[in-house]
């Protein structure tokens, strides 16, 4: 995969484009999917990136940290499905197409993501996320343990992820063969392009749609050991 020179804006709210939506336009961008939109079964268009050159990529803001969170609704059982890349879950883009963090921007990165301590502020409990869990592993017809899947954020806080958009989480099946925990192979790419966005290898958006579209890919291109 390919994501350079990449140009940001923000979206009209005008004629089809959800409000607060952020439009990546990618002057060099490769990922494997379609070039279609769908509608999510939360009711949120989303359009995925095409697997040509010059493509975009939409990428829907959450509603960002809440004071209290509360338990979101989850898509109806059996409506979201699994892709596989090789060994590696991908999430059912209709169901998971990940939704940002509102608040986090290219420009204030050094006291938001780069800042020691911010994602624990503004991570939801376990009193709701396990609720969450619990749907979501019906969503996607999941079977496994509940212990080593993870309930994830598919761009996670510390790439600018919403905290608690049910569009932005999904149970996770565990890749590595006789895992006791939840630790699997997209935590290590998740800190690597966190590590490249600090230090200015990686923009902010190119993080996100590069996760959101295919987290492999994207580990393939930061050096990531993914055989």
């Amino acid at each position: 995969m390919t994501l350079t020179h990449a140009r940001t804006r923000v979206a009209s709210s005008a004629g089809h484009t959800p409000r607060g939506a952020v439009l990546l336009t990618l002057a060099a961008l490769t990922l494997a999917g379609c070039g279609s939109t769908t509608s999510s079964s939360l009711g949120a268009q989303v359009a995925r990136a095409p697997d040509t050159a010059a493509g975009t990529t939409l990428l829907v803001a959450g509603p960002g940290p809440q004071r209290h969170y509360s338990v979101q609704p989850q898509p109806q059982p059996g409506t979201c499905h699994y892709r596989q890349e090789g060994r590696y879950p991908l999430p059912d883009p209709a169901c998971t197409p990940g939704a940002v963090n509102p608040q986090v921007t290219q420009d204030n990165l050094a006291s938001t993501i780069c800042r020691s301590g911010f994602t624990s502020q503004i991570r939801p409990p376990s009193s709701v996320t396990g609720h969450e869990k619990v749907a979501n592993a019906l969503a996607y017809g999941y079977t496994g343990s509940t212990r080593t899947g993870e309930y994830d954020h598919l761009i996670s806080l510390e790439l600018g992820g919403d905290p608690n958009d049910p569009r932005n989480l999904w149970v996770e099946p565990n890749d590595r063969s006789g895992a006791t925990g939840t630790t699997n192979s997209k935590d290590g790419v998740e800190n690597a392009a966190h590590t490249a966005i600090c230090h200015g290898r990686l923009t902010l958006r190119e993080a996100q749609a590069g996760i959101a579209s295919d987290w492999v890919a994207l580990g393939h291109r930061l050096g990531i050991d993914l055989p």
